[in-house]
């Protein structure tokens, strides 16, 4: 398994001998009167509204992410992060599969976690919850987890980058710096933003949201391909893709990596939440 997998191929795998390990990756972030955002987890709507059959919960903040750091979502050490997915069930020959209700980039980022400790064999759910829900499919509210399994971590370097990364990509005519954020936050105009408005300077925008068909669905590979290009993050450029907090960068991420087979792509896993708040970095708004 890896990459795509669609609401008919797990619902036909749901009844096999060996279905995969399912985890529903759902997390909410929730602006605050006073700024900033709150985390909220999928546990409400898998509680009771249901999951699909034999799913597992995962909690991004609480399960893996850095307790050490002092911001959002930031990767453990691949050790720490092999030995978290491992205590939820991932094991070196399981198949996964995740998805999340709403935007597909919270399982997206479980997906890109996997691949940055070298594990293949997981899948995202083409669609998410909503077209498992559109098309009529199965759903339960038993409270599922998954036996502890045995897990190998094999990094692979250059998953992520830091700041200092992507101020040096800033110069490099070989390497382009994509934001995934949504236009308005791009340019600035929207109230929601991460200290700054606007974007790193010098990056161009290629919104998360743009990658999806209106049943949730990705685009085609021709489609995202042309979108990509449009923007000038053609073939043979190193991608750095930052977002708010390493979150909605991994959908652009995996589009390029696992849709487009794409070799030369990185997240600034910390994003615009340490960036905007350091005013020595350079941003831009328009």
């Amino acid at each position: 398994m890896g990459g795509l997998i669609s609401t008919a191929e797990l619902a036909a795998r749901l009844g096999g001998a060996t279905p995969p390990r399912i985890f529903d990756c759902t997390t909410f972030l929730r602006p605050r009167p006073e700024g900033g955002f709150s985390i909220e987890t999928g546990r409400r709507l898998y509680d009771e509204r249901g999951h699909i059959p034999g799913a597992a919960l995962l909690d991004l903040q609480a399960d893996l992410s850095d307790p050490a750091s002092p911001l959002r979502f930031t990767a453990p050490a691949p050790e720490a992060l092999a030995k978290a997915f491992a205590a939820k069930g991932v094991g070196d020959e399981s198949d996964v599969v995740l998805y999340c209700d709403g935007d597909i980039w919270w399982a997206t980022r479980v997906w890109w976690l996997l691949w940055s400790i070298g594990f293949d064999r997981a899948a995202v759910l083409d669609g998410g919850l909503k077209k498992w829900l559109a098309e009529g499919r199965a759903m339960e509210t038993t409270t599922r987890t998954h036996a502890p399994a045995a897990l190998t971590a094999r990094p692979r370097p250059g998953a992520f980058v830091d700041k200092n990364g992507v101020l040096a990509a800033l110069d490099d005519g070989g390497a382009v710096v994509v934001n995934c954020l949504r236009a308005e936050q791009h340019d600035g105009t929207s109230p929601i933003h991460y200290g700054r408005p606007g974007h790193i300077a010098g990056s161009v925008n290629v919104p998360a949201a743009a990658l999806f068909n209106p049943d949730n669905t990705f685009k085609s590979p021709a489609e995202l391909a042309a979108l990509f290009e449009a923007r000038h993050v053609a073939p043979g450029k190193r991608v750095l893709a930052y977002c708010g907090g390493g979150i909605a960068a991994t959908g652009d991420a995996f589009a390029l990596t696992a849709l487009l087979g794409r070799g030369d792509v990185t997240v600034y896993d910390n994003s615009l939440q340490e960036w905007a708040i350091d005013p020595k970095l350079p941003m831009s708004a328009g």
